[in-house]
Formats: C-alpha cells, structure tokens, sequence
C-alpha cells in the first residue's frame, strides 16, 4: 500500500527559484512514485505586494530593491536560463521585461484548489511569465491560463472582478509570516520539515526518505 506524503509549497509565480525549486521537487518525487502518493498544497506568497498595476521593469525594480547591477542580473539571468534547461523548463529573459503584482493570480490560483487545478495553473503562469513573456498582472491572461488548464472562463472571471478570495489570500500570507516564511520557496514536508530555496534533488530526496520511512 502506498504512503500518502503532504508537502505545502509557498511560493510567487514571478520568483524564478521558486519554479526551479518545484522542478527539483518533482525530480525527486518521481524516484518515489511507485510507493508515494504526494498531496500537493499551494500557498500564496507576494514577493511585491506593492507593485502598481502594470509593473516595473525588472532589472530596474531589482537594481532598486536588491542593489543588482547590470553584470550581475545579466550573469543570473544566464544561470537561471541553464538551470531551467537541466530541469525541461524555459527561462525567456528578455530587456523590457517586467515585474508584476501577482495578487490577482494567487486569488486564482487559490479558487483553483477547489478543482485540484493547482499544481497546472501553477506550472502554467510561471510557463507564461518566464517562458512567454506575458504579463500575469492582465486579466486576459490569467483568464487565457484558468482556461488551458481546463477551468470555466466565467467561473475565474467571476473569481477576478469580485474579489471573493483577496481577503483568504491576505489571510494565508499573514499565517505563514508568522509561521516564519519570509522568502520563498519554502516547502513544507508532512507539515513538519521546512526546506528553504531552491534546493537539489538530492536533498529533497533525502528528506522524503527520512519522513516517509522508505528506501528506494
């Protein structure tokens, strides 16, 4: 019989390790699939809560938060893009691109759990931010994304214009501050192991192991 291993994913889907730290997750997750099942919970998480309505061009927003020069954000730029190919994931960077306010998607993204959509929806805006160059603050495209993966057009556009998830949001995100999580990602494995960033395989695999009790 197979165990049943929650893990708890808090992360931004404008956060680039917080996609290659899912990637590196799942890497290790499929050395288990045959004796683990994996229950997947998603937790919002705003790296920007602040951000205004169309965004700011990125390396101008982390030259002002983070003091990042313009050799360093072209040399991480150029890491994150080889890390994504290692993992089958598309890093498109581009001059103009932009930052973004994402609680208009973690809205979505939290309605979604209600339809075990997710983990998609996820993997879809990190895909359409990272990869296709769209902007996750649009209504159009966080619409387009509910739909790709298979979720009702008016149901999310409902979910958008009324806001019926901003205050559960705001909640979640105040839990886990207090809780600790100040950055992200941070993965949470059977709600008593915390592993912060984007970590290896290896070490998530190790950690499985340990808490499921298992041996591959």
């Amino acid at each position: 019989m197979k165990k049943t291993l929650r893990i708890d994913i808090v992360s931004d889907i404008v956060c680039p390790w917080c996609i290659i730290g899912y990637k590196r997750l799942e890497k290790a997750m499929q050395t288990f699939e045959r004796v683990i099942t994996f229950d997947l919970h998603w937790h919002p998480f705003e790296l920007n809560p602040a951000m205004p309505e169309g965004g700011e061009n990125l390396r101008q927003h982390l030259a002002k938060k983070y003091g990042t020069t313009l050799e360093g954000s072209i040399a991480a730029r150029q890491r994150l893009t080889e890390f994504g190919k290692e993992l089958g994931f598309t890093f498109s960077y581009y001059d103009e691109m932009r930052m973004y306010n994402t609680f208009k998607a973690h809205q979505l993204l939290h309605w979604a759990k209600k339809y075990n959509k997710q983990t998609e929806l996820h993997l879809r805006l990190f895909s359409a931010y990272f990869g296709e160059q769209k902007a996750v603050d649009d209504i159009q495209v966080l619409l387009e994304s509910a739909t790709q993966v298979g979720l009702d057009l008016e149901a999310a556009r409902e979910v958008l214009d009324s806001n019926l998830y901003a205050n559960d949001v705001k909640s979640i995100e105040a839990e886990w501050m207090r809780q600790g999580v100040h950055g992200v990602p941070a993965i949470i494995l059977n709600q008593q192991h915390l592993i912060s960033g984007a970590q290896s395989p290896d070490v998530f695999k190790a950690q499985i192991e340990d808490l499921a009790l298992v041996v591959v």
